[in-house]
């Protein structure tokens, strides 16, 4: 999802990101989603990052994704 805002001559976008997170596997998940930014970041030529945040999602009481919000600037 992409949120555009407009400001001035620059635009305000935010994308969000998700993971799934297996037991025994989530520092790998965790990685994998830090080159899946990284690589819209790059990709995107994207000069200015204003926040990046991350909450968990769950089911039965454990801890089963990730969701990571990139707020970000453009020209």
């Amino acid at each position: 999802m992409i949120i555009r805002i407009r400001g001035g001559s620059n635009m305000i976008k935010v994308k969000t990101f998700t993971n799934v997170l297996k037991a025994m596997h989530a520092m790998q998940e965790i990685h994998d989603l830090d080159s899946q930014v990284n690589q819209f970041i790059e990709d995107s030529n994207i000069k200015n990052v204003i926040s990046v945040s991350d909450t968990c999602t769950e089911g039965d009481g454990s801890t089963i994704g990730i969701i990571r919000v990139l707020t970000y600037e453009t020209e």
